[in-house]
């Protein structure tokens, strides 16, 4: 840029010379009245002359698929032939794509044989809102937050290249869930890109499979999803196998648990003839890769017939569901839980096309409700995965709201979109007690208010004369506990309900785990334990609880706990509801929850280490501000909008707190009992965690 603008001014001076034609002799022997000729300059005047003279140029323009053409902001951007794709390589601009890091620790992981969720994110041609990395203004955006269901993501558009938005990917990872971008050919002009690169020698499809390995690599995504909507000469379909395997292979040794999927499109005769299913006609390329989508128009005699060609391989087989049930399809739309009661039967992954129908066909003000609506009539047939690593901090901002506020004291007011600032979240869903059903709890998001950043999560609920509690499991957990932890919840409760509110935890088998500081509820339950209050917090660990069992500022509360644990595996942890002492009417409450934290003690007594050796040049700094770290993390925000501006505390990204989200999971359902000593336990009967 510097020497660019230093041409640009000498050119300018040149020009400036030439455009100043010099004085003739007759306008030097006689000058017009009143005009004095020029004297001898001195040295000073000629400077001052130099200096004062006026240079003009045009500045360089921002690259235009760096940036956003009306706001000049930082976006994420797709590339749209193969000549873009073969010249691309890491540049200062594209530091603002990069994600945080790969995907948080996760139980099971994703290579464990269990069917799989896939989830596939088509939304009016990509890269709308989310499209912003330092955030954006937009009111009701779309926000995806049922995390704990979904083992893959996958970005789609029909790009040619389409790059995940770096605020999905950095959610997605904080939940340990992978990330995959989309490769895909269509039409006349896609027959003309394939044979470009596969009809030739090994040299060309070996060129494109770098420079998407390098993508995945840099950006820090997962893998690709393949696919090819167009025919394929007989030279370009024989080349397309050894092109995914060596895609594969060089993507494994770049990427850890990095994915190859293929969609169910061209056979192997180069037709483009849609399956409905994994055959003889497309195994080749199942066989090349680590994945096979399915087409959409399938019937269970589909499924059954893929028994046999799949074998071992169940779960590397995702069953396509377009939630707009376009086409031929089972299920679809809010009957989408007919679809994989069927794909589940026989063993098979789910690839949900397009569940973004709820924001897109419905109306945007009911968008939350609807998509939990959604979700709920698909938890019996979606295994969650869990969080296996400390320390575990959230605050359960959505990435959005409709102001910003920083522990309790707010900071902005209008609405505010950033994805990379999402927090782990927790199991949303409605449960009930078995018997007549009078006991409930139900969980949603909320936008209202929040105690970090921009909402919290409200717990509803009605604990029924018989029983004494209701406890309600937010995140399921395993996580080898160190000796001593500490934890701590921040909640409110709305309206008149005197409920107490605690937090509880299980451990794993008690025979072999001591725990000291917790009391067991009951023989029966006696893997869930109790935590005592902390009333004094250590003082060492003042900065950290100081304020522990005090009324914060709007009307929040912070409740500490501290636990010593030998041999023990953290579980789950679940907030528990009790009846005030004395009562015997149902009790209906509303609970606010802003922030819970589950952190090793040792962790917190350990000194920061030293920023040492900072540079700032013009791409650090554009690259530092374009993510949204994690808490524990300053960024830089502004008044306009969540990533950029003078540098301070983000809301929703605390400066101060002890480590980073973890990725979150658990079992879902809408079945409960109640135990021993009139305390009812809410949970899932159906799917395992693991």
């Amino acid at each position: 840029m510097e020497a660019a603008g230093a041409r640009t001014r000498a050119a300018a001076r040149r020009r400036d010379r030439r455009l100043r034609a010099p004085a003739t002799l007759k306008e030097q022997r006689d000058p017009q009245p009143g005009v004095r000729l020029p004297q001898r300059r001195t040295e000073e005047d000629q400077e001052e002359a130099v200096f004062r003279e006026v240079v003009s140029f045009t500045p360089d323009p921002l690259p235009v698929r760096y940036y956003d053409k009306d706001t000049t902001k930082p976006i994420s951007f797709y590339l749209s032939s193969l000549e873009e794709l073969l010249a691309w390589t890491p540049d200062v601009e594209d530091s603002f794509n990069v994600a945080l890091g790969p995907p948080e620790c996760r139980q099971p992981p994703l290579s464990s044989r269990r069917p799989r969720t896939l989830m596939c994110h088509d939304m009016m041609g990509g890269y709308l809102d989310d499209k912003f990395i330092q955030g954006s203004a937009a009111q009701s955006p779309y926000s995806f937050y049922h995390w704990q269901y979904i083992d893959i993501f996958v970005y789609f558009s029909h790009h040619t290249v389409t790059i995940p938005p770096v605020g999905w990917t950095n959610a997605a990872h904080r939940h340990g869930v992978c990330v995959l971008g989309t490769f895909i050919t269509e039409w006349k002009e896609g027959e003309r890109l394939c044979e470009a690169f596969l009809a030739g020698d090994e040299r060309s499809y070996r060129a494109v499979a770098h420079q998407l390995v390098l993508m995945a690599q840099f950006f820090r995504f997962d893998g690709w999803l393949i696919n090819i909507e167009n025919s394929l000469s007989l030279a370009a379909v024989g080349n397309m196998p050894h092109f995914l395997r060596y895609l594969t292979t060089q993507l494994h040794q770049q990427v850890p648990r990095g994915l190859v999927l293929w969609y169910d499109s061209v056979v192997s005769s180069g037709q483009l003839t849609w399956q409905d299913e994994l055959n003889e006609h497309n195994r080749v390329f199942f066989d090349s890769c680590d994945g096979f989508f399915t087409n959409y128009n399938w019937r269970e005699e589909h499924l059954e017939r893929m028994l046999g060609q799949a074998g071992e391989r169940l779960a590397d087989v995702y069953v396509g569901v377009d939630v707009f049930a376009r086409g031929n399809v089972v299920g679809g739309r809010f009957d989408t839980d007919k679809s994989l009661e069927l794909i589940r039967k026989h063993g098979f992954s789910a690839a949900l096309f397009a569940p973004g129908w709820v924001y897109e066909c419905l109306e945007k003000g009911d968008f939350f409700q609807n998509q939990d609506k959604f979700w709920s009539l698909l938890e019996r047939y979606l295994p969650t995965h869990s969080i296996c690593s400390l320390p575990f901090v959230t605050s359960f901002c959505l990435g959005m709201g409709t102001r910003r506020v920083c522990y309790g004291q707010e900071e902005a007011v209008g609405p505010w979109y950033h994805l990379s600032a999402q927090e782990i979240q927790p199991l949303f869903g409605e449960h009930r007690l078995e018997g007549d059903g009078r006991g409930w709890v139900k969980m949603h998001c909320c936008l209202a208010d929040a105690w970090n950043g921009g909402s919290s999560l409200v717990i509803r609920g009605l604990i029924p004369p018989e029983v004494g509690n209701v406890a309600v499991r937010l995140f399921s957990l395993q996580v080898p506990v160190p000796p001593k932890i500490f934890l701590s919840m921040v909640y409110k409760l709305e309206g008149p309900s005197a409920v107490g509110v605690a937090l509880e935890l299980t451990t794993g088998d008690a025979g072999s785990c001591h725990v000291g500081g917790i009391s067991a509820l009951s023989a029966e339950t006696s893997s869930r334990r109790s935590p005592r209050p902390l009333r004094v917090p250590p003082t060492k660990l003042a900065k950290w609880v100081g304020r522990c069992g005090q009324q914060l500022s709007g009307g929040w509360v912070q409740r500490c706990y501290e636990v010593n644990l030998r041999g023990c595996l953290l579980q789950a942890l679940f907030v528990n509801f009790s009846r005030p002492p004395g009562s015997q009417e149902e009790e209906n409450f509303i609970c606010r929850l802003g922030e819970i934290q589950v952190v090793d003690a040792n962790s917190l007594l350990t000194p920061l280490p030293q920023v040492q050796a900072v540079t700032v040049s013009q791409g650090a700094v554009g690259a530092r501000e374009a993510h949204a770290p994690g808490p524990g993390f300053c960024q830089p925000v502004s008044d306009s909008g969540p990533g950029s501006g003078s540098l301070r505390a983000w809301p929703g990204w605390p400066c101060g707190v002890p480590g980073g989200a973890h990725p979150q999971g658990g079992v879902s359902g809408a079945a409960g009992r109640v135990g021993q000593g009139g305390h009812a336990v809410l949970h899932a009967p159906h799917m395992s965690d693991h």
